[in-house]
């Protein structure tokens, strides 16, 4: 959008051609700055179409990188036989396996006992005579004093313990019934078998004034026939790459197997994820290309995507399977791809092995062709973004060019306005002297001659 044209006010007859002056000088004086406007229009455009490219081969990277990550860890899912017992997830590199968990005779929770006697109030009644009294928690002893105004009482000791930093929470219970309704609960904050103890007189456990119902428990169960023993219910230590949850105790005689295997299914819908980011990244490419290419034509990234396409589509190795057709992967004659599920779930557990030896890993073999993308669709330092950040450097230069070049067309249309509106008055100057002198003339020759006869 150039700079509109001041409205001309004059006052002599020829006003309507000094407004046309005025808006063709103004005209002439906006071309190259719409010029420079639609530089930067295009600027915008073609960094949206570099950012919608950018996106496109972020898909494929990340679909690369999803089959080089199938490659290297063999495309493993873990499952166990019954979830109500044991649930397992992958944590890292794991090879495949079958384990067998048994006699899960406990399962890991957490130590909480509570006072064994009420108290009348939890803000005056006493706790203790001497008002020190001693914290257990496993092997770790705390010696509390609670000697001072308004803290030998169960909120002070709550307030006490809590600011230990012992491993444990306390809290105030109120029954809401008899004389003495309230009680102090404290919960140790991770599982596990440990003592829990509070001590009215220090170093005498049998003046604990807790319950001993609810000491905690490891989990404790057998895999491969092989004691273990932990702490918590989440294992993640016993396994490589493995990490599985404790849920419930077993019944005698029960076993719980987790199977590590490779998982046609989950490569199967990996291969398909490929084929669908080629193809939309394909179709981003082919939208700058020919005789009705976008504004990206002739872009060396768009030749570079092109590259990295090409050797993607015709890549090869070594081994039973060699190319992407072995493994389902197939195009048309408009280099569309498509994922032959078919084919690929004929193929031989030999075959299966072969093609993620294929795969690689996210930096080695097929897989690793997600390394050339990602140099190019890195959001902090890929090609694309340094491209992108020319772009607003250019729109920078052509903001301030674009500025100034306004900046001195309405200098100069003001500067002709004035110019146009003083020769505007000198003509209207002229008019009225020449309307004057047309009159006297008149009242001359009416002195003269008289009236004329019609």
């Amino acid at each position: 959008m150039g700079v509109s044209p001041l409205v001309f006010t004059g006052i002599s007859q020829f006003s309507d051609d000094f407004q046309t002056i005025l808006n063709r000088a103004v005209a002439i004086a906006n071309i190259p700055l719409r010029a420079l406007q639609n530089e930067q229009a295009d600027l915008l455009t073609r960094k949206q179409l570099l950012n919608d490219l950018r996106s496109a081969v972020a898909g494929l990277a990340a679909a690369l990188e999803a089959l080089g990550v199938a490659g290297r860890t063999r495309a493993l899912s873990a499952s166990s036989s019954n979830t109500a017992r044991v649930t397992v997830t992958l944590n890292g590199a794991a090879q495949a396996g079958v384990y067998t968990i048994s006699e899960i005779t406990s399962v890991a929770r957490a130590a909480s006992e509570t006072t064994t006697s009420g108290y009348a109030t939890a803000d005056q009644t006493p706790v203790s005579d001497d008002g020190v009294v001693e914290l257990v928690v496993g092997s770790r002893i705390y010696t509390i004093d609670l000697a001072g105004a308004g803290r030998n009482n169960l909120h002070g000791l709550r307030d006490a313990i809590n600011a230990l930093g012992a491993g444990v929470t306390a809290s105030v219970l109120n029954t809401g019934t008899g004389e003495t309704p309230y009680y102090l609960a404290i919960t140790a904050n991770s599982p596990g078998a440990q003592t829990l103890q509070l001590r009215e007189e220090p170093g005498q456990p049998a003046s604990n004034l807790l319950t001993a119902d609810n000491q905690g428990a490891d989990a404790v169960f057998k895999l491969n026939g092989l004691p273990i023993v932990r702490t918590g219910n989440v294992v993640s230590d016993v396994i490589a790459g493995v990490s599985f949850t404790i849920n419930s105790k077993t019944e005698a005689g029960e076993t719980v197997e987790l199977r590590l295997s490779s998982s046609r299914s989950t490569l199967a819908t990996k291969l398909a994820d490929l084929a669908s980011a080629y193809n939309a990244l394909r179709t981003k490419v082919s939208a700058q290309v020919g005789a009705a290419a976008g504004l990206l034509s002739g872009d060396f990234l768009v030749r570079e995507i092109q590259q990295q396409l090409r050797t993607l589509s015709a890549y090869e190795a070594a081994g039973a399977v060699r190319r992407l057709s072995d493994l389902g992967l197939e195009f048309n004659q408009e280099g569309v791809m498509s994922f032959n599920s078919g084919k690929f779930y004929s193929l031989s557990e030999a075959e299966v092995a072969a093609a993620l030896d294929f795969l690689g890993s996210e930096t080695t073999g097929f897989g690793g062709l997600s390394q050339a993308l990602l140099r190019i669709s890195d959001p902090v330092s890929g090609l694309i973004k340094l491209q992108q950040d020319s772009y607003d450097a250019a729109d920078q230069r052509l903001s301030r060019q674009v500025a100034e070049l306004s900046s001195r067309i309405e200098f100069m249309q003001a500067s002709l306005s004035a110019r146009l509106q003083q020769a505007d008055a000198l003509l209207a100057q002229l008019e009225s002297q020449q309307v004057l002198l047309e009159a006297s003339i008149k009242g001359l020759e009416l002195l003269l001659y008289g009236k004329k006869e019609r």
